[in-house]
């Protein structure tokens, strides 16, 4: 079998089982997302072994990475400017304390109970610091919850992979280097790749309401869904080729896209109708393709070698470290009003994904010393908060009071 017939039968694999396992999870309401994670353990290379794409191939990559990119532009779009207002200050202070704090606090604990080397243990917990859109957008599609606070934290999973990126790269950096690291200049890197990635996002997101707007130029009113699509693409590849965030500029773009109204430039109710429909379907396959390839590479023999390392870091992540990062980010904020309620929410909403076995997969195709147990521990807690956190949502959210009526969600 060749490279092309291998890949339209690992497509034909993944689509067909996705749409089975999303089709069961319906009723029951249970976060696709974890359920093509399990399907993909039982496809890939652990059991079954009809679909073995190794996490370092292009093929995955590019999945990786266009998935999230479209995952987030639509996520963007669905943010409303007035929500943001309310909670700007939050979303930061998640996105950059949060994530400082979460792998301060992990990476502490590894070096204390297992004796790691600082740098080691941070780079660690670097990789895990960040949330991940991924997952979170597709389980509010299915778990709708108060639009302030979904909106916080889906922005905070967009935002701080630029954080824990610089972060990472940075204690690489330092693990490599055999003289004195100037800390200014991961400082200045992230405040560049967030401001470069936000304003290419604005720019090109403005462009797709001009070209799609009837009240703008609209010659493309009748293409809106494609002319989106090429508009997130092209945020990710402009952000990236000026060093900054592509997935922050996705983002940026989604938001200005979804809120033409504010620009006086609005979509036509068919052009909406048609980009919601087709973002559906597309963000619907990529979900698929991202969580079933991620299942099929969990490699059990090294997760059980460094079993009690991933227990006791992916216990610290999801029970210290993230109570203490929301409330090191979110009480300051005395303008979003906060209930205990939405805070303890906060706690619970982590879910560990693309962009940190992203991260870990580039120190393994680095050849980075403790490489290895760093991609045990990050499929771990993917494994963890997804088949934990992500299921139990709608049930935290309903025991906390925060989810919306059920004639909201079929609003």
């Amino acid at each position: 079998m060749n490279t092309w017939e291998s890949a339209i039968s690992v497509l034909l694999v993944v689509l067909a089982g996705g749409l089975v396992v999303g089709k069961l999870t319906e009723r029951p309401r249970i976060p696709d997302v974890a359920a093509y994670l399990l399907l993909g353990i039982l496809v890939g290379p652990a059991l079954l072994g009809w679909v073995a794409e190794p996490g370092r191939s292009e093929v995955n990559q590019f999945i990786l990475n266009v998935g999230a990119t479209l995952i987030l532009f639509d996520g963007g779009r669905s943010t409303a400017f007035s929500v943001l207002r309310r909670v700007w200050l939050s979303i930061g202070m998640l996105a950059t304390v949060g994530v400082l704090v979460s792998a301060l606090v992990v990476g502490a604990i590894v070096h204390w109970v297992f004796g790691f080397p600082w740098l080691y243990a941070l780079l660690l917990a670097g990789v895990l610091a960040s949330t991940d859109p991924a997952t979170l957008i597709p389980v509010f599609k299915r778990v709708p919850i108060d639009p302030k606070l979904q909106q916080t934290v889906e922005s905070e999973s967009a935002f701080n992979d630029a954080t824990a990126s610089v972060l990472v790269f940075t204690l690489v950096g330092l693990a490599g280097a055999s003289h004195a690291v100037n800390l200014a200049i991961p400082v200045w890197q992230f405040i560049q790749s967030a401001v470069i990635g936000l304003l290419v996002g604005m720019a090109l997101g403005l462009l797709g309401l001009w070209l799609t707007s009837q009240r703008g130029w609209g010659v493309f009113h009748e293409y809106g869904s494609l002319v989106m699509m090429a508009i997130a693409l092209g945020a990710y590849q402009g952000a990236e080729i000026l060093h900054a965030s592509g997935f922050m500029a996705a983002f940026a773009a989604g938001v200005i896209t979804g809120n033409g109204q504010a620009f006086g430039w609005p979509l036509a109710e068919h052009t909406q109708d048609n980009a919601d429909h087709f973002f559906n379907a597309v963000t619907m396959i990529m979900r698929m393709l991202i969580f079933v390839l991620l299942g099929t590479q969990v490699d059990f023999s090294v997760v059980r070698g460094n079993f009690l390392v991933g227990v006791v870091a992916v216990i610290s992540l999801m029970f210290v470290a993230r109570p203490l990062s929301v409330l090191a980010s979110v009480l300051v904020d005395r303008g979003a009003r906060w209930g205990w309620r939405d805070v303890v929410f906060m706690f619970w909403v982590r879910e560990t994904g693309v962009i940190p076995a992203a991260l870990a997969g580039m120190l393994t195709a680095q050849g980075l010393r403790g490489a290895d147990v760093i991609g045990a521990v990050t499929f771990m807690a993917i494994l963890a908060t997804i088949l934990i956190q992500a299921t139990t949502t709608g049930v935290v959210a309903r025991w906390l009071g925060v989810a919306r009526p059920a004639e909201e969600e079929d609003i």
